[in-house]
C-alpha cells in the first residue's frame, strides 16, 4: 500500500494518519465520471448579508458536512472538491459550503468591508438559521483561514459539531514567511489595498473569453476550468478584492496571538488537520507544535505535490476529498465502538 504521509521523526507514530492508495489516473477518471451529483448554487440572506451557498443534498443523510472556504472565500472554487467529497462519502452526507460575505460576483453589500470576526459571526448565524433543524451530526471542514473559523464555530456551537477538519490550516502568523510579511503590509495599507484592488478590477474591462485566456496563461495549464471561471467571475470585482484584503488585514491582527492551546487540548479528539510540505500558511513547525500541545489531534501531511490552493486543480480536489472522506469514515467508526 502506498503511504501518502510524510513521516517526521519528531511525531508520535500514533498520530500519523495512514491514507489508502488513491490508485492510478484511470481509476480516478472512472470515479469522477460515475454518476456524480452536481452541486446546487443558491443565494440566501444571513443577518441581512447576501450569501453564496453551494450544496448537495443526500436522500437519507447520516451526517451533514459544512464547508468553510479560505480567503478568497469564493465557494465556486471548491466545486470539484465538493462533488468528489460527496462521492467518496458514498452519498451518505449532505454537504453545504457557505461563502465569505462580499466575496461575491455582485456587490450586494454596497462596498462595505467585513472583518474576520464578522465572517465568523456570519457562519455561526448561518448554522442557527439554515441548519438548526438538522438532526444528524454536523462535521466542519475548513480550508486555510476557514480552519480557524471552523475552530471558532466549534467553540460557539459545541453541541452541534461532531468533528472539525482543517485543510492546510492558517491558525497563527508564520514569522518566518517573507510572503506573509509582504501580504500583511499590503493588506494593512488602505491606499495599497485600494490600488491593488483597482488594478485587478481593471481586468473586468476584458471580455470573459479574453480573461479566461489571460488567467489560464498566467496561472498555468494545471488550473481547472472551475478555478479559472471562479477567478474571472469573482476576483475581477473591486468589492471582492477589497474585502479579500480587508479580511486578510484583520486575520493578521487576530492571528498574531498564539493558538488557544487549552481549547485545542480540550477538543483534541474532535480535531484533524492536513498540512502541506511547503505551505507558509500552515508550516510544518505548526504541525509539530500541535502534536506536542494537543497530542490527541489527528495530524497528517500531504506529500503528493498538491499545494495550499488544492481546489484549483482537479487532481488536488480529488486527493483532498478522499483524504477528508477517510477521516470522516474513521471518526464515525470510532464513534460506533
Amino acid at each position: 500500500m502506498v503511504n501518502h504521509l510524510l513521516r517526521l521523526p519528531s511525531v508520535t507514530p500514533s498520530l500519523r494518519c495512514s491514507l489508502p492508495p488513491i490508485g492510478d489516473m484511470e481509476s480516478e477518471k472512472e470515479l469522477m465520471n460515475e454518476a456524480k451529483r452536481s452541486v446546487n448554487f443558491r443565494l440566501c440572506r444571513v443577518s441581512g448579508s447576501m450569501t453564496e451557498v453551494m450544496e448537495i443534498q443526500a436522500e437519507s443523510p447520516k451526517y451533514h458536512v459544512l464547508f468553510i472556504p479560505g480567503n478568497p472565500g469564493v465557494v465556486s472554487f471548491y466545486n470539484d472538491f465538493l462533488e468528489s467529497l460527496h462521492q467518496f462519502l458514498d452519498g451518505n452526507a449532505s454537504i453545504t459550503a457557505v461563502g465569505q460575505i462580499s466575496h461575491t460576483s455582485k456587490d450586494w453589500e454596497s462596498g462595505k468591508l467585513f472583518s474576520l470576526q464578522e465572517q465568523i459571526d456570519h457562519k455561526v448565524e448561518f448554522i442557527r438559521q439554515e441548519l438548526e433543524s438538522v438532526k444528524v451530526p454536523i462535521i466542519l471542514v475548513g480550508h486555510s483561514i476557514g480552519s480557524y473559523i471552523s475552530l471558532e464555530i466549534l467553540r460557539k456551537c459545541p453541541e452541534k459539531v461532531l468533528y472539525c477538519i482543517g485543510l492546510y490550516p492558517f491558525l497563527t502568523l508564520n514569522q518566518q514567511s517573507t510572503k506573509q510579511s509582504l501580504i500583511g503590509k499590503l493588506a494593512a495599507s488602505s491606499l495599497l489595498s485600494a490600488t491593488a484592488s483597482f488594478l485587478v478590477a481593471s481586468l473586468g474591462l476584458l471580455s470573459m473569453s479574453a480573461a479566461r485566456r489571460l488567467v489560464s496563461y498566467s496561472l498555468g495549464a494545471s488550473w481547472s476550468d472551475t478555478a479559472v471561471q471562479a477567478t474571472c467571475t469573482h476576483l475581477r470585482q473591486y468589492h471582492t478584492m477589497r474585502n479579500v484584503l480587508y479580511m486578510a488585514m484583520t486575520e493578521f491582527r487576530e492571528l498574531a496571538a498564539e493558538p488557544d492551546w487549552e481549547f485545542m487540548r480540550e477538543n483534541q479528539s474532535k480535531l484533524a488537520f492536513l498540512f502541506g510540505i511547503d505551505d507558509h500558511w500552515g508550516p510544518l513547525h505548526l504541525f509539530e507544535e500541535i502534536s506536542k500541545k494537543a497530542p490527541g489531534t489527528s495530524l497528517s501531511i500531504e506529500s503528493e505535490g498538491h499545494t495550499h490552493g488544492f481546489c484549483c486543480t482537479v487532481a488536488g480536489s480529488v486527493w483532498v476529498a478522499q483524504h477528508v472522506a477517510t477521516l470522516i469514515k474513521t471518526r464515525l467508526n470510532q464513534k460506533r465502538l
